[in-house]
């Protein structure tokens, strides 16, 4: 927990000023979120372009580590969250002897570093009844040639910086793994068994700094080359044994991390129905921006009450949807280097359609431009709506 109190916020003029760290799309839907409700927005970011920094009241363009920067952001705002996991954790505790952190920088360093997450994990699957899949450690080639028989084929992933699919590949020998392992550059590694896995959900949970939790409905998840692909929610697969045990463990664990503001945990579900936790992201997620369009409370809303000590927000899902993530991809035809503008008319022409994109000038294929999400009175509506709008914009349903 943070040294300093989570006090009430109010937005009053003057306006209550709140912080977030990076500049992102994630920090711009938070701002847009705090603007709504009356608070301005700083944002620290080494960038000077960016998503965040053109929606923010104030953009400090400063390295994380800054200490003049996180001084100067300190002093003006009353709390600070982050919009992305790999934050200096040290930045973060370097900022919460000066103002409110939400997030804490001991939450957030679980987050970063995946073999604390998954002892993390182990520690807690008392209470969340969930354990992360069988894993090794692999700090070098010797390592690798101690692996046991059964976590092969596996997935070797980098301890840290990993997201999006980077830093992560898919070996079925030790052959396959000393070479994966020489081309990460032998930093340190979790090797994972790979499961039969049914599908992929996502649980988004929020806690205030009074204990108080709420969970939002499950989602989900198609990914592709390891970015995710759609979100649906409920969840077409999601059996209400499943919903109630992810959601429960998800309640288990941000509290065992005493956490405050909006958590993300992701889990897979075998093909027996049984549930493995996989890892968490500690802000907003990609996976819960379904919640600006279909639900009382948004992720972003959410996040901006918890660290205000403001109460947590209604996350009942008024309409069924369907969120499919909008790369870069999409301005180009086949093979071309010549971008254009894909046909928004025509997306928005369609019953429900909500597009969101983030401001980037300069697509690039597999960057993340923005995203639509469609609500429908039915499931089948949204998602017949999804299938239409890939048609447009020359993606592959």
């Amino acid at each position: 927990m943070n040294d300093k109190p989570f006090p009430f916020l109010p937005s009053a003029t003057p306006a209550t000023w709140l912080g977030v760290m990076g500049g992102g799309q994630l920090g711009r839907m938070f701002a847009h979120a705090a603007q709504a409700m009356g608070y301005k927005v700083t944002v620290l970011e080494p960038a000077r372009d960016c998503p965040a920094g053109h929606a923010a009241d104030h953009l400090l363009s400063a390295g994380y580590t800054d200490e003049a920067a996180l001084d100067e952001m300190a002093l003006q705002c009353r709390a600070v969250t982050t919009e992305f996991e790999n934050v200096p954790a040290q930045s973060l505790a370097f900022l919460a002897e000066r103002c409110v952190v939400a997030p804490s920088a001991a939450a957030v360093s679980v987050a970063q570093d995946r073999i604390a997450e998954k002892r993390f994990f182990t520690a807690c699957a008392g209470q969340s009844g969930v354990l992360p899949a069988p894993h090794k450690i692999i700090g070098s080639a010797a390592d690798i040639d101690a692996i046991p028989d059964e976590l092969l084929p596996g997935i070797l992933k980098t301890v840290r910086l990993g997201y999006d699919g980077k830093g992560q590949v898919r070996v079925k020998t030790r052959e396959e793994a000393q070479a994966a392992f020489a081309g990460m550059n032998g930093v340190e590694c979790v090797l994972e068994k790979m499961l039969p896995l049914a599908y992929e959900i996502s649980v988004l949970a929020a806690r205030g700094a009074d204990g108080a939790s709420v969970v939002y409905p499950i989602a989900e998840n198609v990914h592709r080359h390891g970015i995710l692909f759609t979100t649906t929610v409920p969840g077409p697969n999601v059996s209400a044994d499943c919903a109630h045990k992810a959601q429960d463990a998800a309640l288990a664990i941000i509290a065992a991390l005493d956490y405050v503001g909006v958590l993300c945990i992701e889990f897979f579900v075998l093909q027996d129905g049984s549930l493995v936790v996989n890892e968490m992201a500690p802000r907003p997620h990609n996976s819960g921006h379904y919640t600006i369009d279909a639900c009382v409370t948004s992720q972003f809303a959410q996040q901006v009450r918890a660290m205000a000590g403001l109460p947590l927000g209604d996350v009942r899902q008024h309409s069924p949807a369907v969120m499919l993530n909008i790369l870069g991809d999409i301005w180009f035809e086949d093979d071309g280097d010549e971008p254009r503008e894909p046909a928004w008319d025509r997306i928005l022409a369609m019953p429900g359609a909500n597009l969101h994109l983030y401001g980037k000038d300069d697509p690039r294929r597999g960057r993340k431009m923005g995203h639509v999400t469609f609500i429908a009175p039915t499931l089948a509506e949204a998602q017949a709506n999804l299938q239409a709008a890939c048609a447009i914009l020359g993606i592959q349903p």
